[in-house]
């Protein structure tokens, strides 16, 4: 498995997490925003989800996705001691 900085390293998934930052989101909808083919961004969001920066819920016949805080606070440790600077 990639590392969270691998992750956060592509534009594409730092582009959706900057979208989900503000509010959760479906697939349909971040295509439009991003203007990326739906293969492209179902990819992405795979690769997020599986690393825990997101997840998805059912709203009946598409999925939504937000953000998770848990991977963003492991980021956040390792910045914390260069903060000062």
């Amino acid at each position: 498995m990639e590392s969270t900085f691998a992750i956060i390293a592509e534009p594409n998934r730092r582009a959706i997490l900057s979208l989900l930052a503000s509010s959760e989101r479906s697939v349909s909808e971040l295509e439009r925003k991003l203007g990326m083919p739906q293969p492209l961004v179902s990819k992405h969001l795979r690769i997020l989800r599986d690393a825990g920066f997101v997840e998805a819920r059912v709203d009946a016949q598409r999925r939504v996705y937000r953000l998770r805080p848990e991977p963003l606070m492991e980021v956040d440790g390792w910045l914390a001691p260069f903060r000062r600077y």
